[in-house]
């Protein structure tokens, strides 16, 4: 009987000593897969630090959100944002066609200013004579000349067209509408 036990516990250190045996003839110390898997003990403790502080942060902000609400409250939450939205694309689109009515003006409007003040006549002083062009993006627009005079004042207007006039112009008009037309080429260029 005796030899039996010892038999037992002879086999039994044999199996338990078994994976040592395996390390050994690979010639991996214990000592070092001890401390490898120290290592990545170590590791997994800390993802797993990590995953429980992230899952508290979900839950303050879940607590934080379901806070006061229950399902129907929620979705009144959530229909009013909808609203919300819908209003904002009413208010979007109002506004867009509000730009396009300006897009529309601006191509219409006078952006293109000149003017020039002259003596028309030798006998007045003081610059009293003045000729304005007021052109827009294709150069149409209108020439406006007013002359002084002893006798009193004289207002032309002379339509301008591609930058071209039907009519003569004279020296004044045509600066004025040399620069005009000049004026918003420079502006583009820049």
């Amino acid at each position: 009987m005796f030899s039996l036990l010892s038999l037992g516990l002879r086999s039994a250190g044999a199996v338990g000593r078994l994976p040592f045996l395996v390390f050994e003839r690979l010639g991996i110390d214990i000592e070092y897969m001890v401390l490898a898997m120290l290592i990545m003990l170590a590791i997994l403790i800390m993802v797993c630090i990590v995953m429980i502080a992230k899952y508290n942060q979900l839950a303050t902000k879940y607590k934080k959100f379901m806070k006061g609400s229950n399902g129907k409250s929620l979705e009144d939450r959530i229909l009013t944002r909808f609203r919300e939205i819908d209003s904002n694309k009413s208010q979007i689109a109002d506004a867009v066609s509000r730009i396009k009515i300006l897009e529309d003006a601006r191509d219409t409007s006078f952006k293109k200013i000149a003017v020039k003040r002259y003596d028309a006549f030798a006998e007045m002083g003081g610059k009293l004579s003045y000729s304005l062009c007021l052109l827009n993006d294709d150069n149409d627009g209108f020439i406006m000349t007013s002359m002084h005079n002893r006798d009193g004042c004289y207002t032309y207007v002379k339509e301008v067209i591609k930058g071209n006039t039907f009519v003569i112009l004279s020296d004044e008009e045509k600066e004025v509408l040399d620069e005009a037309i000049s004026m918003r080429e420079a502006l583009n260029t820049r």
